[in-house]
């Protein structure tokens, strides 16, 4: 193995177990910074305080690393936020609003806008990886929302709706809202609101979508309620 002298100066100093999630860090940072085509590993090694070796002693390329770093920094939140809302005695329209917070959160995260970035300008050009980021991601994130959407129409609590249909829809506000929030001086019909405020409206929307009855009736949303 290379020595990890080989930089002077890394941006982290970690434990040999730690590297893996040092590398991702730092692979997150060069690939929104420079995109996926252009990022050099040595960039990432040089970031991360590591030699070039040592990435390929847990990432084989460039995809690979991308691939983990997307299962780790956003797949790994939509499984905590699922386990959270398992089971308990909430109503359906309580866990979805708290699934979607959790999900809005995630969107409003400095990961999520880098991120977000790399998606758009460069995974059209690694269709492979843009169907593994829609699958790990999107699709994974929308079977669960639509999970408790099926709950809430075998109760009684929501109207029949297609539950696919309902949650794309959903998924789609939640993240155009918070792309719009995260430039908000440029975008005006934000720019007023706080994330707390945007979540609160978005939050009615959905419930008052798919609720048989009004929504503050049913669930007061835990986050953004009262912005």
């Amino acid at each position: 193995m290379i020595a990890d002298t080989a930089n002077p100066e890394p941006k982290w100093r970690r434990l040999p177990e730690e590297r893996p999630r040092q590398i991702i860090e730092a692979a997150l940072e060069v690939f929104s910074e420079h995109g996926l085509a252009a990022a050099r590993l040595e960039d990432i090694a040089k970031l991360a305080g590591v030699s070039k070796g040592t990435i390929y002693l847990y990432f084989p390329n460039k995809e690979a690393l991308f691939s983990e770093m997307v299962r780790e920094m956003v797949g790994e939140s939509i499984t905590s936020a699922q386990i959270r809302i398992t089971g308990g005695t909430d109503s359906a329209a309580e866990k979805y609003a708290s699934y979607m917070s959790a999900v809005w959160d995630k969107i409003r995260s400095p990961t999520f806008h880098k991120l977000h970035r790399i998606v758009e300008a460069d995974l059209k050009s690694y269709p492979a990886l843009m169907q593994f980021f829609f699958s790990e991601i999107s699709l994974r994130s929308m079977s669960v929302a639509a999970g408790i959407v099926r709950q809430g129409i075998e109760s009684g609590e929501f109207r029949d709706v297609d539950p696919d249909a309902v949650t794309r829809i959903h998924h789609a506000v939640l993240i155009k809202h918070g792309v719009w929030c995260g430039k908000r001086e440029q975008v005006p019909f934000v720019a007023h609101l706080s994330d707390e405020q945007v979540l609160a409206q978005l939050l009615d929307f959905m419930l008052h979508s798919i609720l048989r009855t009004p929504a503050s009736s049913q669930a007061a949303p835990s986050k953004g309620a009262q912005g």
